[in-house]
């Protein structure tokens, strides 16, 4: 059974996504159960767990393409068209061999997401530059480094203007200075622009830094709430099979 944040603070914040007795899975196959959490706007959840917990399988129901089998996965009004739902996959399997410019890149975001195209250069400015890509819209896509490019797949998803950006771990296969430049960026979006983030990772360090929240998949459910309750040390050793010390973040 999962908990969901009781703080009445936090209550004070519109609910974007809120799940109740939740079941996903696959012809036959369950992988989560009874899952029950909300997330609220300028929240930081992370998503943790162990390989097929069901991080994936929670991410898939999350941007539309896994439908429940039981309970609900109730969404915003405007969120329900996934619109204004970004997300940024783990890379991009982009063509090398096709010529694209970071502009023509980034604006693939607005394809079958109704984005105005008379906005459409100012949501591209605004996207690059709060990925850190600002004057770079004319460079080579695959000119760029590859913490670069990880960011210009997050401009990608901001192109939308999203009010929930989803992130499947973000950082795999960056190096030390790229991971920290692109989980500090993350970190400036949530605070300066209010955007409420939801990260797949196995980095519990990371975790541990920036949440707010944090939801924890374990033995076919979540364990979901605020980040100072979640860290409690028999909370992580009954998702990771071993007591987990964390530093204070």
């Amino acid at each position: 059974m999962s908990t969901a944040c009781n703080d009445p603070a936090a209550a004070a914040e519109p609910a974007l996504v809120e799940a109740r007795g939740l079941a996903l899975g696959y012809e036959g196959r369950p992988v989560l159960t009874d899952v029950g959490f909300t997330v609220r706007r300028g929240e930081f959840w992370f998503l943790l767990g162990r390989n097929g917990s069901g991080k994936t399988t929670l991410l898939r129901a999350l941007i539309g393409l896994l439908p429940p089998r039981a309970g609900s996965l109730w969404l915003a009004p405007e969120l329900a068209s996934r619109e204004r739902l970004g997300f940024v996959p783990q890379r991009c399997d982009l063509n090398r061999a096709l010529p694209t410019t970071v502009r023509e890149f980034v604006l693939l975001g607005t394809v079958n997401g109704g984005a105005r195209r008379a906005g459409e250069a100012e949501r591209l400015a605004w996207a690059l530059d709060h990925a850190g890509l600002a004057g770079m819209e004319r460079r080579d896509y695959w000119s760029l480094s590859g913490g670069e490019r990880q960011r210009a797949l997050v401009a990608r998803a901001l192109v939308r203007r999203p009010s929930v950006l989803v992130l499947d771990e973000p950082t795999t296969n960056l190096d030390p200075g790229s991971e920290h430049a692109l989980v500090h960026l993350l970190a400036e979006l949530n605070r300066s622009e209010r955007l409420t983030l939801v990260v797949v990772t196995h980095d519990l360090a990371m975790a541990a830094r920036h949440a707010t929240h944090l939801a924890l998949a374990s033995e076919g459910t979540l364990v979901a709430g605020p980040r100072e309750e979640i860290l409690a040390p028999g909370a992580l050793a009954r998702v990771f099979g071993v007591e987990v010390r964390l530093a204070h973040p």
